[in-house]
């Protein structure tokens, strides 16, 4: 999805939720589009308040949980960390947090894929839905 497709979408589903849009909240959707991370919502507001000084930290809470709502992103509440966000037309991928610096790398992986299916289908099961955390440090080589 481009970052201008991503914009309507956004802006669409505030609307949808009954949202006005806003210049503040304009500037925020503008952000979200085009984060590659996985930005809490203090780096959110952060990144807005340069395109639209003055932007509250509250906006910024009832936006995300407005586009939360209605399924356009994703929180993950890794732990011992402030939520974060990323959008939710992503394809499955799992995420991996380096507990030294908090970066979020996210990964794909066919095994990892096939064993988690193999098990659940052993023990009489088949997933639904699911998500890996995996927690890190760099190795020192």
């Amino acid at each position: 999805m481009t970052q201008a497709e991503r914009s309507l979408q956004l802006t669409n589903a505030l609307r949808d939720a009954g949202v006005r849009i806003t210049r503040q909240r304009a500037a925020l959707l503008e952000v979200l589009s085009v984060a590659d991370d996985h930005p809490d919502a203090i780096e959110l507001h952060r990144r807005a308040e340069i395109a639209s000084p003055g932007i509250s930290l509250s906006t910024v809470y009832r936006t995300l949980t407005a586009l939360e709502e209605q399924g356009v992103i994703h929180r993950h509440q890794f732990e011992g960390a402030s939520a974060r966000f990323e959008h939710a037309n992503a394809d499955h991928h799992d995420h991996m947090i380096d507990v030294e610096t908090g970066e979020v790398v996210e990964f794909c992986s066919e095994r990892i894929e096939k064993l988690q299916a193999e098990l659940a289908k052993e023990l009489g099961y088949e997933i639904v839905h699911h998500r890996m955390e995996l927690y890190v440090r760099k190795t020192q080589n």
